[in-house]
């Protein structure tokens, strides 16, 4: 893949970067050779290699999914300016 002159404006419209006309060709170079960078890891040979979080060795922390806080509602609702059946009441924003 590779990217020509007209791909190097839109893709800095769209990420709102004003380039000058004169740093097409220079930005269409760095984009292509990072493009190739990118094919050319895809030919590395990844099978059986199991994902890193790091490069050495560790185990993520876990923690068990228990809900600590739970059971205060009626304590929480207490800071709300309005509720209602146990909901926070917000001013509609869309129509």
């Amino acid at each position: 893949m590779s990217v020509d002159a007209a791909t190097v404006r839109r893709i800095a419209h769209l990420a709102r970067i004003a380039v000058a006309e004169e740093e097409v060709e220079h930005l269409k170079g760095e984009l292509n050779a990072m493009l190739a960078f990118v094919e050319q890891l895809s030919e590395v040979n990844v099978d059986g290699v199991e994902p890193m979080t790091s490069v050495t060795p560790m185990a993520m922390k876990k923690r068990p999914d228990v809900v600590t806080d739970g059971g205060i509602a009626d304590d929480i609702l207490k800071n709300a300016p309005a509720t209602e059946d146990r909901y926070f009441v917000v001013p509609k924003v869309v129509e």
